[in-house]
């Protein structure tokens, strides 16, 4: 099975502007796969990578030579191994400024980030990668997500067919190999690549603790986050719960939803909401072993929205759009809460995720709260698993999730 990137379109174009393209994301998301199917097409681009000991320690000790060894146009794959290229790059890119010199790629997108503006701010086109999206493995073309009811719901999908995607999850692998197991994906994933990068980025004293923590934290998925009761169940104090939570966020295997700050600020929650970003990492970490059984279980529902929150991210990321002022969540002190809120060109376009197919106008009844905002709104959305689209008033649609 062959899978055609959405964001192949974005990453053509950043090398048309800058001279420095950065592809960051969690590993095993098929940074490598995207950038050398791009430098195959376009031909005459070398490549890179510091996973060999070896190149890594040149880099690092004799970061010019090394550039001297590995001329541009190049691919210089897991960057984050050695930083201290990045100054050197950038003397070589101010006397030569040309288009696509360096293509760099790391999973440990923060720190990453850190290196990347501190050494190379106006210089660089950044490309945020998660797993497969929706669109990318229906092989549709794919647009930043907007309620609209001229979205097209097809094909249709069932319960059963959308616990499926989401207990294997978005990682190539697991959607190129239909026949490969998600417990014998993950377990893997999570025992090397995972703890690897972990490792890298932070002193973890109590590996069976922090698994602990990676399991508490899938199982909160979609959830308000709350660092102080996730410390006391594993039995560690909220500064290394929070030193962790962030590592997971590092290297992306976590999304925090920010709440919306406006002028009700007084009596919006302040906390984030935490997201998995690949649903099948999340059930093998709450230990689902099959779909039927999560599809009903007390968790389906934050499944079911983490999916759908992550799916839309994604169709963003894919057209080289940065989600973090554009996303956030409403909940206020009276429990009223809007799932997701979309702003763009000044406009608010709220969502609610329901796991039914016929969720109602119950599903719509906090969207009144944003009245009192000095915003517009946009056309509202209740996500679900209905198989049509309803359109439930005049500034309100039903949709379901195969518009996505």
């Amino acid at each position: 099975m062959t899978v055609k990137r959405s964001v192949e379109n974005y990453l053509a174009y950043v090398a048309e502007h800058f001279p420095v393209v950065v592809i960051t994301g969690a590993r095993q998301v098929g940074k490598s796969t995207l950038i050398k199917k791009f430098a195959e097409e376009r031909g005459g681009i070398s490549y890179v990578t510091l996973d060999y000991p070896v190149l890594r320690n040149l880099a690092k000790t004799d970061p010019e030579l090394f550039l001297q060894k590995y001329e541009p146009p190049v691919i210089i794959d897991e960057i984050q191994y050695a930083p201290e290229l990045l100054p050197y790059i950038k003397i070589r890119i101010d006397k030569n400024r040309k288009k696509g010199m360096y293509y760099l790629t790391g999973s440990q997108m923060f720190r990453l980030m850190k290196d990347v503006s501190e050494s190379l701010a106006g210089r660089v086109g950044i490309i945020q990668l998660y797993g497969f999206s929706r669109a990318e493995v229906s092989g549709k073309d794919e647009k930043p997500f907007l309620p609209s009811e001229d979205l097209n719901p097809k094909p249709v999908e069932t319960i059963t067919t959308v616990f499926d995607k989401i207990y294997r999850g978005s990682m190539p692998l697991m959607i190129v190999d239909k026949e490969l197991n998600p417990e014998a994906y993950f377990v893997e994933y999570v025992q090397t690549d995972l703890e690897r990068d972990i490792r890298e980025l932070g002193e973890i004293r109590n590996e069976r603790k922090f698994i602990q923590f990676l399991s508490c934290v899938a199982v909160r998925t979609g959830q308000e986050l709350n660092l102080s009761d996730m410390a006391k169940d594993i039995g560690i104090d909220s500064k290394t719960a929070d030193s962790w939570l962030s590592l997971l966020v590092t290297t992306g295997i976590v999304y925090l939803l920010q709440p919306y700050s406006g002028n009700v600020i007084k009596r919006i929650v302040k906390r984030p909401k935490l997201y998995m970003m690949d649903t099948g990492l999340a059930c093998y970490l709450g230990m689902w072993n099959n779909p039927r059984a999560l599809e009903v279980s007390a968790m389906s529902g934050q499944l079911f929205e983490t999916y759908v929150v992550s799916e839309i991210i994604k169709t963003y990321t894919n057209n080289g759009i940065d989600v973090r002022s554009r996303f956030s969540y409403y909940r206020d002190n009276n429990g009223k809460e809007i799932d997701l809120i979309i702003q763009e060109n000044d406009k608010l376009y709220p969502i609610e995720i329901k796991k039914s197919s016929d969720p109602g106008k119950d599903a719509i009844k906090n969207f009144s709260v944003l009245s009192s905002l000095d915003k517009s709104i946009g056309k509202a959305a209740v996500i679900c698993l209905s198989p049509i689209t309803v359109p439930l008033d005049s500034q309100i649609v039903q949709l379901p999730i195969s518009v996505i």
